[in-house]
């Protein structure tokens, strides 16, 4: 029995090799992906932003809807531009609170803002007259630039609207979120609140009396409190957040 092994010629596997080749897909290099950079977190600035904040944010609890309050409260403390402004001025604020439009309204003119003590405690006029909605953030924001103005200077002088000023653009330049307006903008802007004739910021940094939650806001020596936790309560609560907020940040950064 004779078996014969026939085998291609090279010229036979080479043209076989070639059409195989030509017969599959071609594959696309895939694209080289760019190196994600690892997320770095500033730690001196989340530390100095537990420093220079407000220590308590305090709404009105016998007017309507105060949660809703807190939420707007709340949104002017975590404002990009007014956060970058308290660090570089190393302000600090023991309450940010609202103000009773009722309390602080004349025939002659509405008082938007105030600041005691110079940073003890800070007021808004965040409603409306008629307490049926609130008013526009970018001027209550202005107003808070106005107020905090007052840590430094109480009178109305030239150095004090050099500072505010300075504080207004700052707000405005660090504010990411286009002027302050986030997804919840709608839940508070006012279109029809522009603003009326007769308001004003404030009356200078405001340097005595006491400050009581839920009642008449001011006493003098001869006057009696309402009732409720007064300034000192208040201040001490926000200066135990701002401690712990502090260690918080210093064990983070050193973990």
């Amino acid at each position: 029995m004779k078996i014969v092994l026939l085998a291609p010629l090279p010229s036979e596997l080479s043209s076989l090799s070639q059409a195989s080749a030509a017969s599959r897909p071609r594959q696309r290099a895939a694209p080289i992906k760019s190196a994600t950079p690892a997320r770095h977190r500033d730690w001196r600035k989340a530390q100095d932003e537990a420093i220079h904040t407000f220590g308590k944010i305090v709404p009105l609890p016998y007017l309507p809807n105060p949660a809703k309050s807190q939420r707007f409260l709340e949104r002017l403390s975590n404002d990009a531009g007014i956060k970058a402004s308290m660090r570089k001025h190393k302000f600090s604020v023991g309450v940010l609170t609202e103000m009773n439009p009722a309390e602080h309204t004349t025939h002659e003119s509405r008082t938007l803002g105030l600041n005691r003590n110079r940073g003890e405690v800070i007021e808004l006029r965040l409603r409306t007259d008629a307490y049926d909605g609130y008013r526009d953030y970018k001027i209550i924001r202005k107003t808070l630039c106005h107020e905090l103005a007052h840590n430094v200077f109480g009178e109305h002088d030239r150095s004090f609207w050099d500072l505010t000023t300075a504080i207004e653009k700052e707000v405005e330049e660090n504010d990411w979120r286009a002027g302050g307006h986030a997804l919840t903008n709608q839940e508070f802007y006012n279109p029809d609140d522009p603003g009326v004739e007769g308001e004003h910021m404030d009356g200078g940094g405001w340097t005595g009396g006491e400050f009581v939650l839920g009642g008449n806001n001011s006493t003098s020596s001869q006057g009696t409190p309402a009732h409720g936790p007064g300034r000192r309560d208040l201040m001490a609560q926000a200066a135990e957040e701002r401690m712990k907020k502090q260690g918080d940040a210093s064990r983070r950064a050193g973990g």
